[in-house]
């Protein structure tokens, strides 16, 4: 794992202080009230094709680091093997999950980790608790705020990949930039990726993290199977 121990100086405004949780608080519990109608669609499709429990609450590291559970929408069954093991993923993700991962439907319960303030609309997305330890020094200063639904790249960039590098680094220049200008250009950037499509979600194409792979561009698919090449050589 590579080494930076650049300090990153979060921002430290009127807004970054207390008007963004105020938002935040006001803006979750509205979409709360006037989604009410999707989110009770939603949990009666989760018991017609994913049963019970429709929500899946997963941990994730929080602001400084601190553990909260995540809540999104089941976009899995819970079928098992003949042992009773769970079959791999992508066994278990129906077509139904596969469209509430594209349209980011699952992510509407994390409307209520907004409201309890775990998290924020706009912050760095809260990855898996495994990561922690493989951060290098700056990149994980990317806890010093609360997570939120996403971070989205605003920055000109030539750059078409979205490898974690470019997503750390992006989430670090947030945390330092972080306005009210800011954050309503990714609100609007959330709305369109709702109405939009996204493969590397719905087909859970994305390579995991390893502490090694900041540049990795493949998919998790391609890298499988260079890896099985690999052992069969």
């Amino acid at each position: 794992m590579e080494e930076n121990c650049e300090k990153v100086i979060p921002s430290n405004t009127f807004y970054s202080r207390y008007v963004k949780r105020v938002l935040d608080f006001l803006i979750s519990l509205f979409a709360l009230i006037v989604l009410s109608p999707i989110l009770l669609i939603m949990v009666i499709l989760e018991l017609i094709f994913h049963g019970r429990p429709v929500i899946y609450a997963s941990h994730r590291p929080g602001k400084d680091g601190k553990i909260f559970c995540m809540y999104k929408f089941r976009s899995m069954t819970n079928q098992t093997d003949e042992n009773g093991d769970l079959l791999p993923e992508e066994k278990r993700l129906t077509s139904f999950g596969r469209f509430i991962r594209r349209t980011s439907l699952d992510e509407l319960p994390e409307l209520f980790n907004i409201l309890k303030g775990d998290m924020s609309i706009i912050g760095p997305r809260p990855l898996l608790v495994e990561y922690l330890k493989l951060y290098n020094p700056r990149h994980a200063q990317r806890h010093l705020v609360r997570p939120g639904l996403a971070c989205f790249r605003i920055i000109p960039s030539d750059s078409k990949t979205w490898t974690w590098r470019e997503q750390f680094d992006n989430d670090i220049w947030y945390i330092e930039h972080i306005s009210f200008l800011t954050d309503v250009k990714m609100i609007f950037a959330i709305a369109k990726k709702v109405f939009g499509n996204n493969d590397t979600r719905a087909n859970d194409t994305r390579v995991l993290f390893d502490g090694t792979n900041l540049d990795e561009t493949r998919s998790k698919k391609e890298v499988e199977e260079e890896k099985e090449n690999t052992v069969k050589i």
